[in-house]
């Protein structure tokens, strides 16, 4: 996992728990070797299991990249665990 947190740099993160229970939050960040900046998306209903959606956030917009992130992201846990807890650690309750 140190080696992941060297190749993903993280520019904003935020997650908010809602009143309804449900968590709702973003994390913007860039990969080594990639030109574009990514946003992530996070929505739970309880915090457990996590929908996410990726777009663009700036630089260079190749939609080959973001595809290949996506894909990264539904394959890599680690990738997107290390995403997840950059959100939770700026959850105030």
């Amino acid at each position: 996992m140190a080696e992941l947190a060297q190749e993903v740099q993280i520019k904003q993160a935020e997650l908010k728990k809602g009143e309804d229970g449900t968590y709702t939050g973003h994390v913007i960040f860039s990969l080594e070797g990639n030109q574009s900046s990514y946003e992530v998306l996070l929505y739970s209903k309880k915090g457990k299991k996590w929908d996410y959606s990726i777009h663009f956030a700036e630089g260079r917009r190749s939609e080959e990249e973001m595809l290949a992130v996506d894909a990264r992201l539904e394959e890599d846990d680690n990738l997107f665990d290390l995403l997840l807890e950059a959100a939770q650690a700026s959850l105030q309750e």
